[in-house]
């Protein structure tokens, strides 16, 4: 077992760092930041003090080594536009992403599941099939047009919802949350059913494939023949087997919805992680995009290994599989 757990580990440290590589020299060779941030009528000399400050006047491989030196001292480098730590100004925004992905994946448990459990105990009903068709939608249609349609709808039309911004916060355990004032939760709900659209249609095709597979087995035909009441059936021995994949796959998606909260993030100007990569791309603050784009590497590498550890411990014939490659 130490043995599997080491190796998956060794493999994780080499993505992180040929990620690393990419991400630093893929930002770096991209567009000039000096004359973002140098005044329009500098002169050759203020240019100069400003490539000086940056550090961009050393070798980019230099660059890269002072990068990974201070990458392990938890440094990694100063925003360009806010004169401080990238990390620093990431995890200031941080509590914002994590609120709205928690939100998405809520609604993607209490929305999904059950629609998925009725398509697939009620497969030939029309509400079931308007489901599936609906789940194919979620897939298709683009996130940024939702976005825009929720906003034309719930904030303009309707004017049940604010549009934008992220509403009154509380602190709660040094965290600033909206998701526990009334007001901060009318402003999250857009956004968050906006993220969780994609995720509620995996979540229903998967259920409803379990759910169809599991109707089979003898295990359930035997609880039936039992005399068990049909909610005990389907909340005790159907479930129970079927979220299995539905959790892991959950499990895996949540990194997705931190990472991919780009685009929701500035259309309902949410002040997360996701617009504070907007903003850094338009000036091209390389250190914020560096920073950003490092942390969302290591955090799908942290939940691949964490998910790799627990099949591992629940399925031996993983290691089995393993040791015999």
């Amino acid at each position: 077992m130490s043995v599997f757990i080491l190796r998956r580990l060794f493999q994780s440290l080499i993505v992180v760092a040929a990620m690393s590589v990419i991400v630093f020299f893929g930002v770096t060779v991209v567009g000039d930041p000096v004359h973002m941030f140098a005044p329009a009528d500098a002169t050759q000399e203020e240019i100069e003090r400003v490539i000086r400050q940056f550090g961009l006047d050393q070798p980019i491989w230099i660059q890269y080594w002072q990068f990974v030196k201070g990458a392990f001292a938890g440094d990694l480098g100063r925003s360009f536009a806010f004169g401080e730590p990238a990390l620093k100004v990431i995890l200031q925004r941080m509590p914002a992403t994590l609120e709205l992905a928690f939100a998405a994946l809520a609604m993607a448990v209490v929305i999904g599941i059950p629609l998925g459990l009725y398509a697939g105990l009620r497969p030939t009903r029309p509400v079931s099939r308007a489901i599936m068709a609906g789940s194919i939608f979620g897939f298709s249609l683009p996130t940024f047009w939702v976005g825009i349609m929720l906003i034309m709808v719930f904030a303009v039309m309707l004017g049940w919802l604010p549009a934008t911004g992220r509403g009154e916060t509380v602190e709660v355990l040094g965290l600033k949350l909206s998701l526990f004032t009334a007001d901060g939760l009318s402003h999250l709900l857009l956004p968050a059913l906006n993220l969780a659209l994609l995720k509620i249609s995996l979540v229903i095709r998967l259920t409803r494939a379990g759910v169809r597979e599991a109707v089979l087995q003898d295990y359930m035909k035997f609880a039936r023949a039992k005399g068990l009441a049909e909610s005990r059936v389907i909340g005790v021995h159907l479930l129970k087997n079927i979220m299995i994949p539905v959790v892991t796959v959950l499990g895996l998606e949540f990194g997705s919805l931190i990472a991919f909260s780009v685009v929701t993030e500035t259309i309902f100007a949410w002040p997360g992680m996701g617009k504070l990569l907007i903003e850094a791309i338009i000036r091209l603050d390389r250190p914020i995009i560096v920073a950003y784009l490092m942390m969302i590497v290591v955090l799908f590498v942290v939940i691949n290994l964490v998910v790799d550890v627990i099949y591992s411990l629940l399925d031996p014939r993983v290691r089995l599989q393993e040791a015999g490659t």
